[in-house]
Parts: structure tokens; C-alpha cells; sequence
């Protein structure tokens, strides 16, 4: 079948397993590699997708199901996977309400010492399951398609960042364990070791890093305690030390944030602790100044977000009451924002990766606002730069 509209959403093959709280990577042969995640339970299983068919392999299980992980592409092409939580499921993104997600995160500030306990109930259809997290790491080598174990973290982590250096070091940051953390430490892939660096000055979960175009690398936002920070700092290589930087106009967790071409890094919606966000913010790493920029449509959080090869940037689906199916462009020359066609499903708490011939893959996340059932379908996004008639795999 040939595709003759631009900017359209179009099934490519599902996966074979439903998921969502998953990772999603571009490998450096082109191909994604998706690992684990959950859909009711938690997954040690990866699969492949290769954009030249258009279809989903099965690849090597991890040692080890997670899920609120991370997962980065080494300078060497084999894939780190850190981190994450081994409980069996978790309904902390099915919530009906921001508010009631406060009361769930205070909850959860004030269980340290549940943290190993199965359940805690807050009250119907807002439980949550407290879990252990892995301190562990493995490598996917994708000549052979398997995984080893690599060193152990010095904190068990989940829901940390994880960004790759120039230097080709893996700066780990914050998360949760028995408490919010502020630890930071870095992963040397010629040692396989991992080392502590400088802490963070504020304690953050659900949170974002991006790496600048001077290497340091900007950590925005996230959770402590009882309400959503707007603080953020900045992570120096060559002195492992992180410096406050200009807050935020506004306090936010679950929120995007991309590196653009000039330098500077846009932040998209979120949550307050109280409710979704449509605002749009700026950062100028030569002022270190926080701009107020246009504002999206639709208020969103667990969404995605993707520079285009045409500058532009796409965000996809969310959270906002209901799981969003919607998407929309933002011309950075123009500073404005623009509805685009929807996804087929709608969906949250799923992965993006943008293809370097402009196309955008979506995989998994949460449809079902009452449960915690993932999706098992991908989707493919065809931006304005790709010429049309262009052949596309349509799962019927």
C-alpha cells in the first residue's frame, strides 16, 4: 500500500509482546531495540524492529525483568541497561486525577520503610505497588544479540536519567529507592566499572537530563517531598560538580525535554503535582536564562517528544484525564505550534525514536485508562520531508 498524504500516523507491524514503561533505542545499524517494560508484569523481553521490512524480531531476553529503566547506546554500539523497579505491576500511571498522583507520591515519601512490602492501597483504583529496584546493569552486544552482566550501581535506582558524555562515559542521576535521590555516578564502558560523582544539590525523581552542545548536561525539574521543583542544574564533565542553574517558570515532573539545533533546549508540559501543563519553556545555555515560549494546545504528560530532521518538533500522545492520541509540530523559527493528525491509538508511558530518514516510530504505552494493559501495536509517522508514494508495511 502507498501512503499519498503527508503527516499522517500509519500501523506498521506490532510487536510481539504488549508493553509499556519501556526503553526504546536506535542502534547504530539503524535497527530499534525495545526492552522490557510491563503489561501487568514485568518483562526481561527486547525485540527488534527493522525499518527496512517493517517488522518486529524477537532478540535476546536480559538477565534480569525491569522496568522504569534506563537504556543508552554506547559509543562502541552495544546498549547499557540500568536500573529500574522488579515489582509485577503498577498503576501509578492510570491514576484519574493529578491530585490524587500527589497523594500517591506522598504516600510513597512517607513508605521508606515499606519499600520491600507487596502493596500499599491508597484507595480504589489508586494503588500502587511499592517495589525493589535493581542497582544491576547489563550490555546488548547486537552482533550476537545477547545481554551480560556488567557492574552493579552504588545505588539501587529507578526512575533516574541516564545520559551519554562525550567522553563516552554514562552520567547517572537521582531516582527513587528508599527515598528521593540526589547521588549521582558514572558508568566507564572500557571498565565495565561504576564510580560515584558529584550529588546533585536537590534530591529529584521524574525528572529530565539533556546532554548540551558544551557537554555539560542540564537536569530540569522532578519530584521531592511534596511538590513539583522548577529548580535545575548543570552537570560539569570535567569537574564531576553540578552548579544551580535558572529555574523554571514553572515546577514540573513528566515532562519532555530536547536538545534543538541552535543550542538551546525546549521543555514541554508535565505535571504540577496538581494538574497536566501546556506551558512551553526555553533554556539559553549562554545565559543560563529560562524563556516562557508559546504554550501547546493540549495540556500533556508521559508524552514524547522528537526533533525532526526539517528542525521542526513533534510531540505525541499523553496524559492529560484521558491517554491522548493527538499530536502537534513546533516551528522553532516561528515559535508557534500547530495540530497535526492523531496516532491511530492512544497511548501513553510509550517510546518514540526518530529515523534518520525523518520518519518517527511509536511503540507500546497504556491505552486503557482503567488498566495497566500495554499495547503491542507501533505506529509510523510520516513528516513532510519524506516524499510520498512511499511504501509502508500496513499490519491488517
Amino acid at each position: 500500500m502507498y501512503a499519498h498524504q503527508i503527516h499522517r500516523w500509519f500501523y506498521t507491524d506490532d510487536m510481539n509482546g504488549a508493553r509499556a514503561d519501556h526503553t526504546a533505542s536506535v542502534l547504530i545499524n539503524g535497527k530499534v531495540l525495545v526492552t522490557g517494560g510491563t503489561n501487568g508484569t514485568v518483562l526481561n523481553s527486547t525485540e527488534l524492529y527493522d525499518p527496512l521490512t517493517g517488522t518486529w524480531s524477537v532478540s535476546g531476553n536480559m538477565n534480569k525483568a525491569r522496568f522504569h529503566h534506563t537504556a543508552s547506546v554506547l559509543t562502541n554500539g552495544k546498549v547499557l541497561v540500568t536500573g529500574g523497579d522488579t515489582g509485577t505491576a503498577t498503576n501509578l500511571h492510570s491514576v484519574k486525577s493529578c491530585v490524587s498522583f500527589k497523594k500517591i507520591l506522598t504516600t510513597i515519601n512517607n513508605m521508606n520503610n515499606m519499600r520491600n512490602s507487596s502493596k500499599a492501597s491508597v484507595s480504589k483504583n489508586e494503588s500502587i505497588l511499592v517495589t525493589t529496584g535493581h542497582n544491576s546493569s547489563e550490555l546488548y552486544d547486537l552482533s550476537t544479540e545477547a545481554w551480560t552482566i556488567s557492574g552493579s550501581m552504588n545505588d539501587e535506582r529507578s526512575f533516574h536519567t541516564a545520559s551519554v558524555l562525550p567522553n563516552g562515559k554514562v552520567l547517572v542521576a537521582g531516582g527513587i529507592n528508599t527515598g528521593y535521590l540526589k547521588s549521582a555516578e558514572l558508568y566507564d564502558p572500557t571498565t565495565g566499572a561504576w564510580t560515584t560523582t558529584g550529588s546533585m544539590n536537590d534530591a529529584r525523581v521524574f525528572h529530565s537530563a539533556t546532554v548540551l552542545t558544551n557537554g555539560k548536561v542540564l537536569v530540569t525539574g522532578g519530584f521531592q517531598v511534596d511538590r513539583a521543583k522548577n529548580s535545575a542544574e548543570l552537570y560539569d564533565p570535567s569537574t564531576g560538580i553540578w552548579t544551580p542553574t535558572g529555574d523554571m517558570n514553572d515546577g514540573r515532573i513528566f515532562h519532555a525535554a530536547t536538545l534543538l539545533s541552535n543550542g538551546k533546549v525546549l521543555v514541554t508540559g508535565g505535571d504540577t503535582g496538581e494538574s497536566a501543563l501546556k506551558s512551553v519553556e526555553l533554556y539559553d545555555p549562554t545565559t543560563e536564562v529560562w524563556v516562557t515560549s508559546t504554550s501547546m494546545n493540549e495540556a500533556r504528560m508521559y508524552h514524547t517528544m522528537s526533533l525532526l530532521t526539517n528542525e521542526k518538533v513533534l510531540v505525541v500522545g499523553g496524559y492529560n484525564g484521558d491517554r491522548m492520541n493527538s499530536s502537534e509540530l513546533y516551528d522553532t523559527s516561528t515559535d508557534t505550534w500547530t495540530i497535526d493528525s492523531s496516532m491511530n491509538d492512544a497511548r501513553d508511558v510509550h517510546q518514540t525514536s526518530i529515523f534518520t530518514d525523518g520518519k518517527v516510530l511509536a511503540t507500546g504505552g497504556f491505552a486503557d485508562v482503567d488498566t495497566n494493559i500495554g499495547l503491542k501495536s507501533a505506529e509510523l509517522y510520516i513528516p513532510s520531508t519524506v516524499l510520498t508514494n512511499v511504501k509502508l508495511l500496513i499490519n491488517v
